[in-house]
Formats: structure tokens, sequence, C-alpha cells
């Protein structure tokens, strides 16, 4: 009994983690002051982002420069290429003030979310 009650124990932790974890599933509604951040390099951005999409590359030396010139209150989404950068990005923006951050993942989920399109070029 005690076996049983402890395997069903860690597995409800396992999925409460794993859910916890995941990117966000429903469709993020965007407003016309909803700004979309691309946090990857210049050229991965140049490849295909979201459409209207703002590049500010967290790698960057520059990056808290140019985004302490954005609207700490404005809402925003950022997203890269797999997810890791646009979180880190996340925990750099909150720590300069930013509050309406969405975590978007990766540029394919973000453009899932979000119902933009991928574009190429600048």
């Amino acid at each position: 009994m005690r076996r049983t009650l402890m395997s069903l124990v860690l597995a409800v932790g396992l999925a409460l983690g794993a859910t916890a974890c995941a990117s966000p599933r429903e469709a993020i509604v965007l407003d016309s002051s909803t700004v979309i951040i691309d946090v990857r390099t210049a050229d991965e951005f140049a490849s295909g982002h979201l459409d209207g999409a703002l590049n500010i590359d967290v790698q960057e030396a520059t990056f808290d420069t140019l985004v302490s010139e954005l609207d700490p209150d404005a809402s925003y989404i950022v997203y890269c290429r797999s997810g890791n950068r646009s979180g880190a990005a996340i925990d750099r923006m909150t720590e300069l003030g930013f509050t309406d951050l969405t975590h978007g993942g990766g540029v394919e989920n973000a453009s899932q979310l979000t119902g933009l399109a991928i574009i190429a070029g600048p």
C-alpha cells in the first residue's frame, strides 16, 4: 500500500512538473499594442521571423540598453529558436522592470500560438 501511494505521489509530481515547464498551448490573443520580440541573431532573424517582430539579440552586449528603451508597461511576446534564449531574455527583462511578458518558445511555436506568419528577410 505504501509503495502504491509513493508511486502515485511521484507520478502526480512528475505530471505537474512537466505541465509547469511546458510552453503555452493556448492561442495568444494579440492587440495593436502587443510587441513581438525575436531574441535570435540577425542572421537567424533574416532567415525567418514572425511578421512584425523586433530583433533584439539577447546575446549582444547591447540587449539591456535596447530593451530599456521600450515601454516597460506594454505587452510583450518573446521567442527565439527553441525557447532557451527567450527564457533568458524574459528573465533579464523582468529584472529591468517589465511585467507583461509571454514566453513564445521557438519561432514555429510562437507562430502557431499567435497566428502570425513566418516571413524571411529583414
